[in-house]
């Protein structure tokens, strides 16, 4: 017996306005996850990148080093979490530091509190925030749920490949209506 956590991870304005609008059903799908993981009492945890103003805990990434002042900083309407999956009273949002939902942020301990070992993985990008939470995660020895569907990447090549080849060999890779149907079928602490 599993206890899950659905992690929305870097659903971001910013990030969101970025991809191309080759899926439009992307969100409502991923709104559809959320709603549903709720209502089966699975915690849902809001993952976002955020820096201090200056970004000083960026200045020695070569990726997030190259980001705009005031980018991804407190009032930064970029920031906001999109508002089609934005967090409820009571459900944690976790601000990473790097593109792992682990590193420079408190999700780790977020998980152990509310004894949670099976995380259900989303978010934007696949080849970013959901292959490095993922390959992190294994290594911590969770049990791992991706939903394809449920992440995006602006290159559906590298999605492709990495939901059918890379993703399997450590995660249950599944669709947000597969994994939904699961739920209606189980206890949501068995899921």
């Amino acid at each position: 017996m599993t206890t899950p956590a659905l992690l929305v991870m870097d659903v971001q304005q910013a990030i969101v306005d970025r991809l191309p609008d080759t899926d439009p059903d992307y969100l409502p799908r991923l709104t559809r996850a959320v709603t549903v993981a709720r209502s089966a009492g699975i915690p849902v945890v809001h993952v976002v990148v955020g820096f201090r103003p200056g970004h000083p805990e960026a200045k020695s990434s070569p990726l997030f080093g190259a980001l705009p002042e005031g980018a991804f900083t407190e009032g930064d309407p970029g920031a906001a979490i999109h508002p089609a999956v934005a967090p409820l009273p009571g459900e944690s949002v976790v601000t990473k530091k790097r593109v792992s939902a682990f590193t420079g942020s408190d999700l780790d301990l977020v998980l152990r509190g509310g004894a949670v070992d099976h995380l259900v993985l989303t978010g934007i990008a696949t080849s970013g925030v959901v292959l490095s939470t993922l390959r992190q995660a294994a290594d911590l020895d969770h049990h791992l749920t991706v939903l394809a569907d449920g992440c995006a990447d602006a290159d559906p090549e590298v999605h492709r490949v990495l939901t059918e080849k890379v993703f399997p060999r450590q995660a249950d890779v599944t669709t947000v209506d597969a994994w939904i149907a699961g739920l209606t079928h189980s206890t949501p602490q068995g899921q």
